[in-house]
């Protein structure tokens, strides 16, 4: 699971966000109708129609009141200034350009882990994201602004990459505005708040972009607007289900941590008195925080299932595969037995429940589980390079670390950060989350049995090698250098996580382990994951699933160990439409290979087609396809 990048709405992996304030004071939808709607393979509903059509009822109570009239004439005049008319020449390239640019300006916490520290003279890398309603106007305007500029080009008009580049584009403003107009995450999401300061507080401690001196002012600048972050999170929040509550907490007491622990006992001491001051006011803003958590947010609780309306509109953009997500059920629903078939053959005659249990019993302690990962790290690179599977860039950046408790909530046993898009030479970490020390003994040996010896090499192969980290180091790679941001830091959901379970999947088809039964029963145990995880999505976000469904469905069909399924159940209430990327992801990407297999007939290797299509980066599967396929 690669890093789901926190932060403002412009971000696009952000779970939620959305908006407090209308634009206008005395209005009733402030600017929230587009001067055109999307066209082509877009036509049938867009997010900005979406939210009218959600919303008509307000405005009909809106009709009746003095300020209608001018408000829905300032909307619609505010939209209109600076639409071109369809026909008038558009540069494309220029309008990429801005759109990358300027949606990492909006959005400086993701700035830094880019790789991006400057803009139009604003020094990002000192800079919180702006949760201000000022600041969600903006943000409101940019996605309109870029929504509309698009419209005015026809794709048809553009080469391959710059149609693959036009898509990522529409998808990623399609996203932003429903979370603006529709979803408003970030008045019920504590996470978001906490996340964000984790990670603008971590990412230029562990990226040395710059002396740790220059960095360390950086930090401190960012600790001095921590406790303004937080008046707005309280602005802003007015609900919040339990979970996202609860999570809140726990992950902003590794904030706490990692400012009194970590980055104190780090700061320079030319800096220190500095650092002290600053992070004294950001402590006791975030203690408070926690407080208004436990005894006031948590009293205003809401539910964290999205809804099947919303949950469609989302499906669409953020996986762009083409499918609804009852056509991906029924697939997943239908891979479920064929998967559960050939674990029973390989089984040999015990149940599938005997064989991997045999199996779980070689795992590591909480002691070598760390060491453990970084030795499947050596074995698998090794592998890879032997066989010549997928030629690897030469960059050797990769890092394991224990996962930053900031994030530890979505990220339960690992994932994956990538190196800066535009400082591809600084440090990319995979994250293993470390068994707590808390933990009752039960707790710890389910999560060991689970992650034994051959399923933390499967989490390996996933994050690090030849997963993530070299799906990210091709992408780090690509050129134009906007177009590499874009792909990357914006890239498609179900082409990211797809490869790295793709990769799982060819690893053991190519005979990793001397073709291990063991390391086979293994992986198809983590696709029995993948595919709960789409069906409990689905389920869970529209049709009512219940807790203890969702955990018969994960424990007797899955055949995952308690602590897994529980982890996982926490996973699906935090997030909507990531959990499917995985099961969508890896069956497009075999599908794609095949295509190419037909194309390329006796001239087809699997080393070529892998660096081919690594070489895209993160597009839509449907585009890679074409783009492989020359179309």
């Amino acid at each position: 699971m690669r890093l789901l990048r926190s932060g403002s709405v412009s971000e696009p992996l952000v779970t939620d966000c959305g908006e407090q304030r209308r634009l206008f004071s005395g209005g009733q939808f402030g600017d929230r109708i587009s001067c055109h709607a999307p066209v082509g393979r877009r036509q049938s509903q867009s997010t900005v129609t979406a939210w009218v059509r959600l919303s008509s009822h307000r405005i009909a109570r809106a009709a009746s009141t003095p300020q209608f009239t001018v408000s829905l004439a300032a909307a619609i005049a505010l939209l209109l200034v600076g639409c071109k008319m369809p026909g008038e020449k558009q540069d494309f390239a220029a309008i990429e350009d801005e759109f990358v640019y300027g949606a990492l300006a909006l959005s400086p916490v993701g700035a830094t882990s880019a790789g991006y520290h400057e803009h139009k003279g604003k020094h990002l890398d000192e800079m919180l994201d702006d949760f201000s309603p000022s600041g969600i106007a903006e943000q409101r305007r940019f996605y309109l602004d870029f929504h509309n500029r698009l419209e005015m080009i026809k794709p048809e008009s553009l080469g391959a990459e710059e149609r693959a580049d036009y898509r990522l584009m529409e998808d990623q403003i399609q996203l932003a505005l429903m979370e603006i107009h529709l979803i408003r995450s970030y008045t019920h999401n504590p996470t978001v708040y906490v996340e964000l300061i984790g990670n603008a507080l971590f990412n230029p401690f562990v990226l040395e972009y710059a002396p740790k001196p220059q960095r360390y002012g950086h930090i401190i600048k960012r600790l001095e607007h921590v406790p303004a972050l937080i008046r707005e999170a309280r602005d802003n929040l007015k609900d919040s289900p339990d979970v996202w509550t609860t999570v809140a907490q726990e992950e902003n007491e590794g904030n706490i941590a990692l400012i009194e622990k970590t980055l104190r006992s780090n700061a320079p001491k030319e800096l220190k008195a500095e650092y002290d001051k600053a992070a004294g006011e950001a402590l006791d803003s975030l203690r408070k925080f926690n407080d208004y958590l436990k005894n006031d947010l948590a009293k205003r609780t809401t539910s964290w299932r999205l809804g099947k309306e919303k949950y469609d509109l989302k499906f669409r953009w953020a996986l762009d595969v083409g499918k609804t997500p009852e056509q991906v059920l029924a697939e997943a629903e239908g891979a479920l037995k064929s998967v559960q078939d050939e674990m029973k053959r390989l089984a040999a005659g015990k149940s599938i429940l005997e064989a991997l249990s045999a199996i779980a019993q070689e795992h590591a302690t909480p002691a070598t589980y760390m060491d453990e990962a970084k030795r499947d790290l050596q074995d698998a690179t090794g592998f890879v390079k032997s066989k010549n599977l997928v030629p690897l860039p030469g960059r050797a950046n990769l890092q394991v670390i224990e996962t930053p408790e900031f994030m530890r909530g979505v990220y339960g046993v690992g994932g994956f950060n990538p190196a800066p898009a535009l400082e591809p030479k600084l440090g990319a970490y995979y994250w293993v989350t470390p068994i707590s020390p808390g933990w009752p003994q039960d707790r710890v040996e389910s999560k060991l049995r689970e992650y034994n010896r051959y399923g933390l090499l499967e989490l390996t192969i996933h994050e690090a090698m030849p997963g993530h980290y070299v799906q990210f180091e091709y992408a780090n790679n690509v050129e134009p250098k906007t177009r590499r941001i874009l792909r990357n830091v914006y890239g498609n959901g179900p082409y990211v996580e797809g490869w790295a379970t793709y990769a799982q999947q060819m690893m053991s088809d190519e005979g990793y382990l001397n073709n291990s039964v063991p390391l086979r029963m293994t992986f198809l145990k983590q696709m029995l994951r993948v595919i709960t995880n789409a069906i409990m999505d689905v389920r869970m976000q529209t049709m009512d699933m219940s807790e203890k469904d969702a955990m018969d469905l994960m424990i007797k069909e899955g055949f995952q160990e308690k602590e897994e399924a529980r982890a996982k159940l926490q996973r699906s209430k935090l997030t909507s439409c990531q959990l499917p990327t995985y099961f969508v992801g890896w069956r497009g990407w075999l599908q794609v290979r095949e295509d190419y297999r037909r194309q390329k007939g006796a001239g087809f290797t699997l080393p070529g087609f892998h660096s081919k299509a690594l070489k895209e980066s993160a597009v839509p599967l449907p585009v890679l396809g074409d783009l492989l396929a020359g179309k």
